[in-house]
């Protein structure tokens, strides 16, 4: 009556015996470690060869190391003190940068998992732990909305002069005066050819008419609400995609990075103790240039030889090949819209397919009819410094604002290439309006009295649990602790961050959790009251409690499920381990208690009595 099939009591315990193991990782702790990760936006890092030059250097200066792993973007190296991770720091350092002007990689202080490599082999890792239990550095930033309009208009103000020059509209004038800019006319038959003009070309600009004289007709043009609110999200989301690419090199395990209002942006950095190194990072600007390759014979030899022609600068192409590019800038990165992975129409080989505005349409159009056969340079400007991104040969003209670019480049090359291109600089400067550090003490103090109210919550509950209800009390407690196994096992399988909010949430789903025990408890007690066998009780109890229990947690799985949805921040982190912890709470519960109940009663015949506590029953008195 009271049995469960073979399996089904296999299938429950292989579900704690994965719990167990997904949780052991979280008792290990961390051991500092060195991390490479590349300082350019055209340096690509082959893991496998970076792994192996960095085993060799820590052998050939000595140095003891626990592993050697690599990720799509880094390479870390273990070490069992600190002191030995600063030695290999140094060594890595000046083997992988020797010059330490312009250095390739970045060699970062970083903390590892302590796991064991079985664990690690398995993809049992620790929970990600949050700035306040970890310690870090929390920015708070503002785009600059405002001068990203101005920019906006500035460009504005260049496209429609090429306009009326391109459509033979005579005019007296084009400036900016505010957010307005202003075109001045001698006549109304001009104004009104202007008009239709732009009108023709966009559609973000708005036009009034206004006359200050007899000779002075103007047309203010300004942008839509909409086509401000495009460019104000357009901002944002190039910036934060910009921040994650920087903060990748600071090897920060789980960054914050998210957006606050309408021009805010909230980064934090947990176990990022530098924040001169984080600043700097983030403040980094970067612009993207076209420019043309110069392929005068002998040019390039003359340059390597030392003698670099004026006009020209001399550069390295992915490849390691020496390019010679021109000085003069043809078209720059506020130019450009968009930059996807595709694959070339004809070829089927990789490409990257650009979006460019009017303006760089225009532009490149007349520049790639001017320079078939010629190579054109796309640069990336970091801090004076440049890098060739891609330098491929003009085969036609190009027209209609939409460029491809493709020959020898892989698919992988081709996504990183349009990443580069697409969020290689900020499309609106920004400025930290709020530094706030959070010590690793304070981080360890949270992380000990988060970890001591969920203990101190448990054994108070297991305490009145068992004193209340007896062996069903054991039951249900072990039941619990199976629970918070198996929410701790799913939080780390899913690498989700833990924070002070997630901890109050684990200690409200122990309180929660043994909800569902006390259901069952008090039915198989009204069973036993109301005459039913102890085999019979057991069974009632827990097929009668199973439609309360389950209306309750769903009920509270509804508000958890809005909570993440419509919250952010510490309130989506308390809504995850809330919403797991009610999924982990209706296993534990009821399968796990129901298979020890089974393992205890099931197979006996006779029962007596059942352990549960005081049952009062009718006529006892």
């Amino acid at each position: 009556m009271n049995r469960y099939p073979l399996w089904k009591n296999l299938l429950i315990s292989l579900v704690l015996i994965w719990g167990l193991i997904y949780t052991l990782p979280n008792f290990y702790g961390e051991v500092p470690a060195v991390q490479v990760s590349s300082a350019k936006a055209t340096l690509k890092l082959d893991a496998t060869v970076v792994s192996d030059r960095v085993a060799s250097v820590l052998k050939e200066a000595g140095i003891e190391h626990d592993g050697v792993f690599s990720d799509p973007g880094s390479v870390r190296a273990r070490f069992a003190s600190t002191d030995i991770q600063l030695r290999a720091k140094d060594a890595i350092e000046r083997a992988f940068n020797p010059d330490a002007s312009d250095p390739s990689y970045v060699v970062a202080l970083n903390l590892l998992p302590a796991s064991p490599t079985w664990l690690t082999s398995i993809h049992a890792l620790p929970m990600y732990l949050g700035l306040d239990l970890r310690g870090g550095v929390h920015f708070l930033l503002e785009v600059d909305m405002p001068g990203a309009l101005t920019k906006r208009l500035d460009a504005t103000t260049g496209d429609l002069r090429t306009l009326m020059r391109d459509k033979n509209v005579r005019h007296a004038g084009i400036t900016r005066e505010g957010n307005t800019v202003i075109v001045r006319f001698r006549d109304a038959v001009q104004r009104e050819a202007g008009r239709r003009a732009i009108q023709d070309s966009t559609a973000e600009l708005q036009l009034t008419e206004r006359n200050d004289g007899a000779d002075d007709f103007k047309l203010l043009a300004t942008l839509t609400a909409q086509a401000q609110q495009t460019m104000r999200d357009f901002a944002i989301k190039q910036n934060i995609t910009t921040l994650h690419n920087r903060i990748n090199e600071l090897g920060v395990a789980e960054p914050v990075i998210q957006q606050q209002g309408a021009n805010r942006i909230v980064v934090q950095l947990p176990g990022v103790q530098d924040v001169a190194k984080a600043k700097d990072i983030l403040g980094r600007t970067a612009t993207l240039e076209v420019r043309m390759v110069d392929d005068t014979p002998g040019l390039l030899e003359q340059a390597l030889n030392g003698s670099v022609p004026f006009g020209t600068e001399l550069y390295t192409e992915r490849g390691g090949s020496p390019l010679l590019v021109k000085k003069q800038v043809v078209l720059t990165g506020d130019r450009l819209t968009d930059a996807q992975p595709g694959f070339d129409g004809q070829t089927n080989e990789a490409a990257v397919h650009l979006t460019l505005d009017a303006a760089g349409a225009r532009i490149f159009r007349d520049v790639t009819r001017e320079s078939v056969g010629k190579r054109m340079a796309i640069l990336l400007i970091e801090k004076g410094k440049g890098e060739v991104v891609t330098a491929p040969v003009i085969r036609s003209e190009i027209g209609g604002g939409r460029v491809q670019i493709s020959g020898r480049m892989t698919t992988t090359e081709a996504n990183d290439v349009a990443l580069l291109l697409r969020a290689g600089s900020l499309a609106a400067p920004m400025e930290i309006i709020e530094e706030r550090t959070v010590g690793p003490s304070l981080g360890a103090e949270n992380i000990e009295k988060g970890f001591n109210s969920t203990l101190w919550g448990f054994l108070a509950i297991a305490v009145f649990m068992c004193a209340y209800y007896a062996l069903f009390g054991v039951v249900s407690s072990i039941a619990l602790a199976a629970n918070l196994l198996m929410l701790v096992a799913l939080l780390s399988l899913l690498q989700a961050t833990l924070t002070l909010p997630g901890i109050a949430a684990m200690a409200l789903t122990l309180g929660m959790a043994i909800d569902a025990n006390v259901l069952i408890n008090e039915r198989i007690r009204d069973e036993l009251r109301n005459g039913a066998s102890p085999q019979a009780a057991i069974a009632a109890g827990y097929d009668r409690a199973w439609g309360t229990i389950l209306d309750s947690n769903v009920t509270s799985l509804i508000a958890g499920i809005a909570l993440l949805v419509f919250g952010s921040g510490p309130v989506r982190g308390f809504a995850v381990v809330h919403c797991l912890g009610i999924l982990t709470s209706m296993f534990s519960a009821i399968l796990v208690s129901r298979m020890l109940i089974n393992f205890i009663y099931g197979r006996r015949r006779k029962i007596d009595s059942l352990s549960i506590g005081q049952v009062w029953k009718p006529g006892n008195d």
